[in-house]
């Protein structure tokens, strides 16, 4: 996998306390920190692979990226970054796809993001979430379905992981579309 030019990826970071999930916005303004806020024990990684030194294994990482063409050809950037093996250990979890607005994605759009979800083992949709754009309280309970599944999903991954952990791959193991 070729790797992607210097200036087109993601830093790593070095994290001396580990979590349950890592949220890793592709870029700014991608969700990550709303995402993060899920869940107690997730966290966002601003933008940068971690690497947990102290942790037992590869760190729990789930890609973040806003539907707009910006947001998907960063998170294929990152994809390719980590195919290529230059996210260390990392569990790349999969890639959650936030709707950039309100309404169904231009075809254009829903193309390129199957073609860069294609890259990961998992990719998870989530809607526009009017009262987060306006400053409210991330809630699960109060959330759209699709945010709540994506929790469920989450969670089972995460206490039950499959049998083989996620490796780079240019083919992947299994597609979830919320």
């Amino acid at each position: 996998m070729p790797a992607p030019e210097h200036v087109d990826r993601l830093p790593t970071r070095t994290r001396l306390q580990p979590a349950g999930l890592w949220c890793l916005g592709a870029h700014g303004g991608a969700g990550e920190t709303t995402l993060a806020a899920l869940s107690p024990g997730w966290a966002a990684a601003d933008h940068a692979w971690p690497q947990v030194p102290t942790a037992a294994g590869p760190a729990p990482v789930v890609l973040v990226a806003r539907s707009s063409a910006h947001g998907l050809l960063a998170a294929q950037r990152a994809t390719t970054q980590w195919a290529a093996g230059l996210a260390p250990d990392v569990d790349l979890l999969g890639l959650v796809v936030v709707a950039d607005a309100p309404g169904r994605l231009p075809r254009p759009l829903r193309e390129l993001a199957h073609v860069v979800g294609g890259g990961v083992a998992r990719t998870w949709h989530l809607p526009w979430v009017e009262p987060w754009r306006l400053g409210e309280p991330v809630d699960p309970a109060t959330a759209p379905r699709p945010v709540r599944r994506l929790l469920d999903d989450l969670t089972a991954l995460l206490h039950h992981p499959p049998a083989q952990p996620a490796v780079p791959s240019s083919v992947p193991s299994s597609r979830t579309a919320v």
